[in-house]
């Protein structure tokens, strides 16, 4: 069975909790990517932050992303993957709370990413419909 760390893009960088809002959207500019994983001074992953909670949550909201701190974005435990978890295990925490991009840890090493499109790969036809169904509805 395909496994997290068989179908993740790895050496997934962070974005500091201290880091600003603006200094993460450089970085996803600079990296091609619409998400970063937010990490503590602890080095412990605090959340996830995307490009849609940039302009909803910081920009749409008025505030300043050069004064925002990333860190006042994470929300709760960060939802995670383990990276010998397997592509059916990936789909159910998808799916139950309606993430499109897990950050994949090994141990407590943080070493990847698994984004709905790595696991469309991976899973047959139906199963990927019922994936884009279940994170395509609120």
């Amino acid at each position: 069975m395909t496994k997290a760390r068989d179908i993740m893009t790895g050496g997934a960088e962070c974005v500091g909790a201290r880091e600003t809002v603006l200094d993460a959207a450089r970085k996803m500019k600079d990296l091609g990517v619409g998400a970063l994983p937010i990490c503590g001074e602890d080095n412990k992953l605090k959340g996830m932050l995307t490009d849609r909670d940039i302009v909803v949550k910081v920009l749409g909201a008025g505030k300043d992303p050069a004064s925002c701190p990333a860190g006042d974005l994470a929300q709760g435990e960060a939802v995670t993957i383990g990276a010998d978890d397997d592509a059916e295990e990936i789909l159910r925490t998808m799916t139950e709370h309606k993430v499109r991009r897990l950050p994949v840890i090994d141990g407590h090493d943080l070493v990847g990413v698994v984004a709905q499109a790595d696991v469309a790969r991976a899973l047959s036809d139906p199963k990927v419909g019922d994936l884009l169904q279940a994170l395509s509805t609120d």
